[in-house]
């Protein structure tokens, strides 16, 4: 789980965004550099794209992520998610994440372990493994972000909006978000780690609206002989 749950704390880039000039009057104090803002159109296009997928009741999807890091051979792992209002479950590289909406069960197959932990609040890091906070991201304040690129792909015409961090201290230089600018559908994430490293996320085969069971978010230890159960929360 560790480098999903790094790829998804990725904080993002938009370099050169800088708010409007205006004239200034002289002054003996030094310069002060204007604060850079996030893009209004980008904006308006991640608004539209959390539109389109909080209106799902329901979501099923398969997904890949891409590591590439320096040194070592590039790695595809696939999993898959469903999610329902706040519940979401996730299975990836045998690892399981469920969460009733309340709580959150880490599952650790190999290691026959299962770490509970609290719901985290929608503005800490942790939020991000999320679905919810994933489509949420840009209305945190720590990052700045704009459209850098557009362009023509399949018959698509994608817009790739990036993100920084405004720390930085921050582990990660940018992450790039890749949108279907006429459908509003996720395409692509990627993250660029300082150290050379990079993390590709890629949805696909995704089902909206498909029944789906509570019982699916709900971890039954009884599932679970054997492992040992720490339970962090509060």
């Amino acid at each position: 789980m560790k480098y999903f749950v790094v790829f998804f704390v990725v904080m993002f880039s938009f370099f050169g965004m800088l708010p409007a000039q205006t004239k200034s009057k002289k002054s003996s104090n030094p310069p002060v550099a204007p604060k850079e803002v996030s893009d209004p159109e980008a904006k308006a296009t991640l608004e539209k794209m959390r539109k389109k997928y909080q209106a799902f009741q329901t979501m099923e999807a398969d997904f890949a992520l891409t590591l590439e890091i320096p040194q070592q051979a590039k790695e595809i792992q696939k999993g898959k998610i469903w999610q329902k209002g706040l519940k979401y479950k996730l299975d990836f590289n045998d690892q399981t994440v469920l969460s009733d909406g309340k709580a959150v069960w880490m599952i650790m197959s190999k290691n026959k372990e299962v770490q509970i932990n609290n719901m985290p609040d929608p503005g800490e890091d942790e939020g991000i493994l999320s679905p919810q906070a994933l489509f949420r991201i840009y209305e945190r304040k720590d990052f700045i972000y704009g459209i850098t690129n557009e362009y023509a792909a399949n018959g698509k015409i994608l817009q790739e909006i990036e993100f920084k961090p405004t720390d930085k201290f921050s582990e990660y230089s940018k992450l790039r978000l890749t949108v279907d600018k006429k459908t509003a559908e996720f395409v692509e994430l990627k993250g660029f780690s300082k150290d050379g490293s990079r993390y590709t996320l890629v949805m696909s085969k995704l089902v909206p609206n498909k029944p789906i069971e509570d019982a699916v978010f709900v971890f039954n230890k009884a599932s679970f002989p054997g492992f040992h159960v720490e339970d962090l929360r509060d």
